[in-house]
C-alpha cells in the first residue's frame, strides 16, 4: 500500500473525530521516498480562524507562504547540502517557487489536525493530542523519516509516541534531541516563524543536525 493509500485510511477514521480536519503529511510520495534523507517536520496546528477543512499537502505544493515556510526551506535546503556552508547571502531571499521545488521533498504533519490561531491555546492543544494519541503515532509511523524535525513539538510528540521515558539527549550547545522507534534522530527545535531573527533559526537547527548525525546515522554518514 502506498503512502498516500495509508495516509487516506487513516484520515478517513480520523477525520470523523474533529471539526475542521486539516489533512497533511508527505507533500509528494515519489519526491519524499526519492530523497536522500527522508525529513519530516512535526508541526503543532494550522493558524486558520475560518474553520479548517483543507489539505496542508496542497497548499505546500501551491507554494504556501513565507511566514513559516521560507525558513523551512532553508532548512530543507540546507540538511540537504550535507556539511557544507551556504551563506546567509544566498539563503535571504525565497522565492515561491525555492518553496515548490524544495518542499515537495518533506513530510510535514500538525499533531492537532483541528485548526487554531495565531497562538496556540494549550490546553485545548493538549487535550486534543491526548485523545488522538494513537492516530498520531500510526501516522508517524507511516513515513519512517530518516530525521524529524520537532518545531516546538518535541516534548509532545514524545508523549504522544509513548517515549517519555527515553534518553534526551543535548548538543554542545544546548538543542535536546532523542532517538525514535526506529532510533532516527528527533531533534526538538523552534517553530520555523519563531520571533528568532531567521539566520540564527536557521544556522542553529544545522548546527544541531551536524553534530546529532556526523559519523552516527545512516544515510548520513556518508556525508
Amino acid at each position: 500500500m502506498s503512502i498516500k493509500e495509508r495516509e487516506s485510511e487513516l484520515f478517513h477514521k480520523w477525520k470523523s473525530n474533529r471539526v475542521g480536519f486539516v489533512t497533511d503529511g508527505v507533500v509528494s510520495e515519489q519526491d519524499y521516498l526519492n530523497s536522500k534523507i527522508k525529513l519530516c517536520f512535526v508541526l503543532k496546528e494550522v493558524n486558520d480562524v475560518h474553520g479548517g477543512g483543507w489539505d496542508l499537502r496542497e497548499f505546500i505544493r501551491a507554494g504556501s507562504r513565507s511566514q513559516t515556510w521560507n525558513n523551512v526551506t532553508r532548512w530543507v535546503k540546507s540538511i540537504n547540502h550535507g556539511h557544507d556552508d551556504i551563506p546567509w547571502a544566498n539563503f535571504e531571499s525565497i522565492s515561491k517557487k525555492q518553496r515548490i521545488d524544495t518542499l515537495r521533498t518533506i513530510c510535514a504533519m500538525n499533531l492537532k489536525k483541528s485548526p487554531g490561531t495565531h497562538t496556540t491555546v494549550r490546553a485545548d492543544f493538549d487535550a486534543v493530542v491526548a485523545e488522538d494519541k494513537k492516530f498520531i503515532k500510526e501516522q508517524y509511523e507511516i513515513y519512517n523519516p530518516d530525521l524529524t524535525i520537532c518545531c516546538g513539538t518535541g516534548w509532545d510528540l514524545r508523549f504522544a509516541l509513548d517515549l517519555n521515558d527515553e534518553q534526551v539527549y543535548e548538543t554542545s550547545r544546548g538543542v535536546k534531541w532523542f532517538v525514535n522507534q526506529q532510533n532516527k534522530p528527533v531533534v526538538m527545535y523552534a517553530h520555523p516563524a519563531a520571533r528568532v531573527q531567521g539566520s540564527l533559526l536557521v544556522y542553529g537547527l544545522i548546527d544541531a543536525v551536524r553534530e546529532i548525525t556526523h559519523n552516527t546515522y545512516e544515510p548520513f554518514a556518508c556525508q
